[in-house]
């Protein structure tokens, strides 16, 4: 499937609920909620802890099932899916940032990088390259040869980015990519993300509750108790505007 651009729908939601069960205690995490995320943009789910927005990640990303509502993605109705064919949709057109960066101690960067790609039939050759373009457009060019150790953490987690986006992903998830970081390492993983929707006409879906990344992006959802309380649209970023280095 070819890249989605010019801010079409690319994910969406109808009526979505979750309930999580332990033992008596039902807990509706998300209630009848709709949205829809366009290609192109920065899109960040904010809200406090528990409040509902990494479940609906999951679900929006198809690592969760709804017990209610519909989930699309790029057209694909993910309930309709079963485990093998999720799995495929997700090698195929999604890529994923976590907090804890998912990296393997004993992997270079770059190896890092090229490691999805094997799974999709890409070239040694060709892994090799895509992985040196991804690292730099992160900024890691000079760095691919270092293994996690040796990295901070906010190189880690651009080594994560870079993974993800060697995959060419049409959707982008992004799971508190900031929250173990510092302020100026924060500020520099956002710009990337926002860089990427931009340059790419990727989906990026962010779900965090560091204020800082508020004024980054180009969409802001507010949830609290399983709903969207708000949906804002935020003026242009100032990367958007000045640009960033790699």
């Amino acid at each position: 499937m070819s890249a989605v651009a010019g801010g079409a729908v690319t994910l969406r939601a109808e009526g979505v609920a979750k309930a999580f069960v332990s033992g008596r205690v039902r807990t509706q995490v998300l209630d009848n909620l709709s949205l829809s995320i366009h290609a192109g943009e920065l899109t960040l789910i904010s809200g406090p802890s528990g409040c509902g927005k990494s479940t609906l990640l999951a679900i929006l990303s198809g690592l969760q099932k709804v017990d209610t509502g519909r989930v699309f993605a790029l057209d694909t109705a993910l309930d309709q899916l079963d485990a093998n064919a999720l799995e495929r949709f997700r090698l195929l057109h999604t890529g994923f940032v976590f907090q804890g960066f998912n990296l393997f101690p004993a992997l270079s960067a770059r190896e890092q990088v090229e490691l999805p790609l094997h799974y999709l039939g890409v070239t040694k050759r060709e892994a090799r390259e895509r992985a040196a373009r991804s690292l730099e457009e992160v900024g890691l060019a000079h760095r691919m040869t270092l293994k996690p150790a040796e990295l901070s953490g906010g190189e880690k987690q651009r080594v994560a980015i870079a993974r993800a986006l060697s995959k060419q992903p049409q959707l982008l998830f992004a799971d508190e990519p900031t929250s173990a970081l510092d302020a100026a390492s924060g500020q520099v993983i956002i710009d990337i993300l926002h860089r990427i929707a931009r340059v790419h006409g990727t989906t990026v879906l962010c779900v965090s509750h560091d204020p800082r990344l508020i004024g980054h992006a180009d969409r802001v959802l507010a949830m609290e108790d399983g709903r969207i309380l708000s949906d804002r649209r935020m003026p242009a970023p100032i990367a958007a505007i000045e640009g960033t280095a790699s």
